[in-house]
């Protein structure tokens, strides 16, 4: 019987590395922002994800079929790209595959990137950065780079799952989560998290094409946006709004 989700390497993957995590969520910010950045440093890929979970899509590349969730890198870096939304069925076994899987490279740190949905986003002219971390060591990083901590609140998704699973393995991790539009792809607030990225890990991405082109990279990510938004309905993922109770 095979394993229902595995973790193919086409190429060796050497440990000690920084991982970060681009998935299609709110405002789809961890998935533009892993792209640009996967343009920018010209990261090939290494490994993909196989599994029955998962829709029967390919992604064609000049005529060449690829997985829609893959992982590219370079000597220092590796990132995990979907060009699909992940069902919610399979979200848990995913992900926690996915970490298992990083665990066996012992990287330095997993930098999950995304959105944080934000009513009043339309007149917010730079969106804020807000980071969550699995450990008191990487909360520690955070505030060390002026990133404002999110002190309370509900994470919910691909984010959650990624902290809560490398937290039981004793991965460090930390999300860089900007406010962001719930229904539309923000590729602004996408810029905002890679410049708090730029601080953690000194990558010094230069997001002025990002910007240039904020429109375009709008329209090209809206029918991933409409099946998003459908996984994002499914897992609940307005629950952020809420403040947990006991901090009342």
């Amino acid at each position: 019987m095979s394993t229902p989700v595995e973790i193919v390497e086409k190429k060796p993957v050497p440990e000690g590395l920084t991982i970060l995590c681009g998935l299609p969520d709110v405002g789809l910010v961890g998935a533009i922002a892993v792209s640009h950045i996967t343009s920018q440093l010209k990261l090939n890929e290494v490994a993909y994800v196989r599994s029955d979970l998962l829709p029967p899509v390919v992604v064609l590349e000049k005529g060449i079929s690829r997985s829609p969730i893959r992982i590219v890198g370079n000597s220092s870096l590796m990132a995990l790209v979907s060009e699909i939304a992940i069902p919610t069925t399979a979200l848990h076994p995913v992900i926690q595959s996915i970490v298992n899987w990083m665990e066996t490279k012992k990287p330095k740190t997993v930098i999950s990137l995304g959105g944080l949905a934000t009513p009043n986003r339309q007149q917010l002219i730079e969106p804020k950065v807000f980071g969550v971390a699995s450990n008191e060591t990487s909360i520690k990083t955070l505030n060390a780079q002026g990133i404002e901590i999110m002190e309370r609140g509900f994470l919910v998704g691909p984010q959650a799952l990624i902290l809560s699973y490398c937290a039981e393995k004793n991965v460090p991790a930390v999300a860089l989560l900007a406010e962001a539009f719930y229904n539309y792809p923000d590729p602004e607030a996408a810029a905002a998290v890679i410049k708090s990225l730029n601080q953690i890990i000194d990558l010094q991405i230069d997001v002025s094409e990002l910007l240039k082109k904020g429109e375009e990279v709008r329209l090209r990510m809206r029918d991933i946006m409409k099946r998003t938004q459908t996984e994002l309905a499914r897992m609940q993922k307005s629950r952020e709004y809420d403040v947990p109770g006991f901090y009342l």
